[in-house]
């Protein structure tokens, strides 16, 4: 499972990474609580950890590329 360190003021993603389903946000919190050496209290001032979510629509160039030549051939 992929796990994301998002920046609680901007909500950039800062770090992400991919570790056991097992080990859960809180896992994941405790491993970048350790990478950024701070106490709970700071780190939850700072940052959000959360589970990655994944497009709804994600890009496919493939058939954009596909339609581009498409169009392309019929003007030949």
């Amino acid at each position: 499972m992929e796990f994301e360190l998002v920046n609680k003021h901007t909500d950039e993603i800062i770090d992400k990474k991919d570790l056991s389903d097992e080990v859960g946000v809180s896992g994941a919190r405790t491993h970048f609580m350790g990478i950024k050496k701070l106490d709970s209290k700071e780190f939850d001032k700072l940052f959000e950890v959360r589970y990655h979510k994944m497009s709804k629509n994600p890009i496919r160039w493939w058939v954009e590329e596909k339609a581009i030549t498409d169009e392309l051939l019929k003007d030949l």
